[in-house]
């Protein structure tokens, strides 16, 4: 069972906060086919709607805080965002972005676990999320880098409920059955410097061909097509900005 559609608990979008848009815009073209489409209203601060046909599948934003580095966010959807930011809170982490409106399209709220990674949770009133999860060209699988595992398991089953499974070792995150995402640890082969994130996954038809169009539209491989053991095919890819993300081969997530 995989996650199609925004589902409470689950991730429904992602968006990169780049200190180029408009360099982002055409490397997501390339890589993913991509197209792209500003909001033109002043308060919107340049939001850009990224789509795979007329589906919006994920977005972009300029940066808008000194030191806020080049990264995708992933959004969790919730039905109440505000008691979801409460409970972070009470669970450890940080509110980095009180809750608040973003016009009559949802509530959202930019959170951090008590290890420092990021995320933020959507509250959907006019504006779902995705229009399409789990699809080539679209947010697949998310993944936790942290270096407490088990501290990670209690606050995120505490404050989003998840089930927590195992394949071949990788714990996987879950709703209601179905498994969106994954842990991964920053043990001692990583830099002091990496510090706890997460990392989005898009699903893609073929991922050698996707890392070729990757990295010769300017990014670079941080992890070369690979073949999980009993598991997906993936890749790491940074782009020109410095922003990572994963691809993995549609239909093999969970």
């Amino acid at each position: 069972m995989k996650i199609t559609e925004p589902t409470p608990g689950a991730p429904c979008w992602v968006e990169l906060g780049t200190s180029d848009v408009d360099a982002a815009k055409v490397y997501y073209h390339q890589v993913f086919g991509w197209r792209a489409e500003t909001d033109p209203r002043h308060e919107a601060g340049g939001y850009t709607v990224l789509y795979l046909g007329a589906a919006p599948v994920a977005a972009l934003s300029p940066l808008s805080a000194p030191g806020q580095p080049t990264a995708w966010t992933v959004s969790f959807a919730t039905r109440d965002a505000d008691a979801l930011a409460a409970a972070v809170t009470r669970a450890g982490g940080r509110q980095v972005r009180a809750p608040s409106d973003v016009f009559d399209l949802g509530r959202f709220a930019v959170l951090a676990d008590p290890e420092g990674a990021v995320f933020e949770v959507w509250q959907a009133r006019s504006f779902a999320g995705a229009a399409v999860l789990s699809a080539p060209g679209s947010l697949g699988w998310v993944e936790l880098a942290t270096r407490d595992e088990a501290a990670a398991k209690v606050f995120y089953t505490g404050v989003f409920g998840w089930t927590v499974g195992t394949h071949e070792d990788y714990p996987q995150w879950g709703v209601d059955g179905a498994d969106f995402g994954g842990m991964s640890a920053l043990d001692e082969f990583y830099p002091d410097d990496v510090r706890a994130h997460w990392l989005p996954y898009f699903a893609v038809a073929d991922v050698d061909e996707t890392a070729a169009r990757a990295t010769e539209s300017g990014g670079m491989l941080l992890v070369p097509p690979t073949d999980v053991p009993d598991g997906p095919r993936i890749a790491v890819v940074r782009d020109p900005q410095g922003a990572s993300f994963g691809i993995y081969r549609a239909g093999t997530e969970g």
